[in-house]
């Protein structure tokens, strides 16, 4: 049965080398740590969502919004997910509907976003407010789109179909569907985001590094499947 359907829209994927013993204890019973080409990966995401149904309903006021969150890579048996680190949005329904029923780690702050269409490249943003201070990801990109390269690291990054939770023992899978995107190719980016005080002292890390790649893909109608455990 569906959950949830929307369109998600011109997703900036922000990605980052990773320890992986620093995202074991975040890791869901019945899932392993996905890797591509040996690395471990962690994703800061940023979209919209768009037309969004809740069981086939229109919510007044929660159909349009932003998101962002930090993903990180697992997989269970044949299938390849995400887990969330946390997901933020504007909407306090969207974060009760989400932690309540998906054991998800929702938080609500203020957001805003930013689309520019230039005569020569396109510009994304994507903002919220922690602690008073406006936190920013932004990219310019070309404005023709391309096909995401088979077996590359924007494939792995954008291709993960299901999503694992665990709430105390027991881990939940829902199915992400979606088709393949294309991409806008980024020509520079700007990261204004303070990792430790959105994440935790875990992800300290992330703000002295530099991302291992950027990737605008342009984002399609999604439905999001109800939950199943796999794990207790």
């Amino acid at each position: 049965m569906t959950f949830l359907n929307a369109y998600w829209k011109n997703l900036m994927l922000i990605n980052y080398e990773i320890d992986p013993n620093l995202l074991k204890p975040f890791v869901p019973k019945g899932t392993e740590l996905d890797f591509f080409n040996g690395k471990c990966n962690v994703s800061l995401v940023g979209f919209m969502f768009m037309n969004t149904k809740v069981l086939g309903l229109k919510l007044p006021g929660h159909i349009h919004f932003e998101e962002v969150n930090l993903r990180f890579y697992v997989k269970h048996n044949d299938k390849r997910g995400v887990v969330f680190i946390k997901e933020i949005v504007p909407k306090p329904l969207i974060t009760w509907v989400a932690n309540t029923l998906y054991h998800e780690h929702y938080e609500t702050h203020r957001m805003r976003h930013r689309w520019i269409e230039h005569e020569t490249h396109k510009e994304f943003e994507y903002q919220w407010k922690l602690n008073q201070k406006w936190q920013s990801i932004s990219v310019s990109t070309d404005k023709v789109a391309s096909d995401i390269t088979e077996d590359s690291e924007a494939q792995f990054i954008t291709e993960h179909y299901f999503g694992y939770t665990k709430h105390h023992h027991t881990t939940f899978e829902y199915e992400v569907e979606h088709p393949t995107w294309r991409q806008l190719k980024v020509k520079d980016f700007k990261i204004d985001v303070d990792f430790s005080a959105n994440y935790g002292s875990t992800f300290d890390v992330l703000n002295r590094v530099e991302p291992t790649s950027v990737i605008l893909a342009e984002g399609s109608k999604v439905s999001v499947k109800n939950k199943k455990t796999i794990a207790r």
